[in-house]
């Protein structure tokens, strides 16, 4: 399993596979080196994104991995990697959040993050999540 920042011929992968971002902000994330991929055997199989909230917080926007990479470990190394790297740029907290209703509330309180409040828009109770480095 390989980690490394996205660049911009990993864009049409991404594109295809994250639906939640538009074309425009995907290549301004790559540029700016806030989205990670994760390899197996040469080929892409998910990805970290993230963005700085009130602009000196790390937030992981979004996790994913293909749907038969899961429950193996993966998420928990790629999400520990995010972590350290952005230990090594200076910063104390990150955060996260997830929807209520998806198992991934489960899978981040494992790894050491903890709830911090939530907010309703047109979905579910969207959870909010702590993790001090």
């Amino acid at each position: 399993m390989i980690i490394r920042y996205a660049e911009i011929t990993d864009y049409p992968w991404l594109k295809r596979n994250d639906i939640h971002i538009s074309a425009c902000v995907l290549k301004q994330k790559i540029n700016l080196k806030e989205v990670y991929v994760v390899q197996e055997d040469n080929e892409l199989i998910g990805w970290l994104r993230y963005n700085l909230f009130w602009d000196n917080i790390p937030f992981m926007n979004m996790l994913y991995l293909l749907e038969k990479y899961r429950r193996k470990g993966m998420g928990k190394r790629l999400v520990y990697y995010w972590e350290n790297e952005m230990r090594k740029k200076g910063f104390k907290n990150v955060l996260t959040s997830t929807l209520s209703n998806e198992e991934a509330q489960h899978f981040y309180r494992k790894i050491g993050y903890s709830e911090i409040g939530g907010f309703i828009l047109d979905e579910p109770l969207e959870i909010l999540f702590h993790k001090t480095l």
